[in-house]
């Protein structure tokens, strides 16, 4: 049996984050080195805008958004496009950033990857200030919604 790739074992707590730059849902580069070092960053994997978990966690973070910007900036990664990106955030009137990351790339560094699907774990990462991870969790369950007051626990520790 081979070893798990870099692509799909996630990143671990204490690495430095690594830095990218993908285009949001208005087609303007979104950079991680231009958020590090002003808070914390809080990046939401999931695995494809219209599907009915995705939808309804997204309606949730934008709902919840204050609970979680008050500490954080947040971004929202999966693998679809800026179109559907726009569209979606419209039809639903999502506030947060939408980030498409189309070549997988930014999910396979942090280690996301779901080679079965060619879509990203639905998993958070937590960056603290310094630009280091200091919290990573993937659902075991692709199928099912995180908790976001464990995210919010995790943010209220950075401080």
């Amino acid at each position: 049996m081979a070893a798990p790739s870099k692509e799909t074992t996630p990143i671990v707590v204490g690495t430095q984050a690594p830095d990218f730059t993908l285009p949001d849902h208005d087609k303007k580069d979104w950079k991680l080195a231009d958020h590090v070092g002003k808070k914390p960053v809080v990046l939401f994997f999931y695995p494809l805008d219209w599907s009915p978990t995705c939808t309804k966690e997204n309606a949730c973070f934008t709902q919840d958004l204050s609970k979680f910007s008050k500490y954080a900036e947040v971004a929202a990664i999966s693998i679809d496009s800026v179109w559907s990106h726009k569209a979606w955030r419209e039809k639903m009137g999502l506030k947060h950033t939408l980030l498409a990351d189309m070549h997988r790339t930014v999910t396979k560094a942090y280690g996301l990857f779901h080679p079965g699907a060619n879509i990203s774990q639905r998993a958070t990462v937590v960056i603290a200030k310094d630009g280091k991870v200091a919290w990573v969790k993937v659902e075991p369950d692709i199928t099912k919604e995180r908790n976001y007051s464990e995210v919010e626990e995790q943010l209220k520790k950075l401080g």
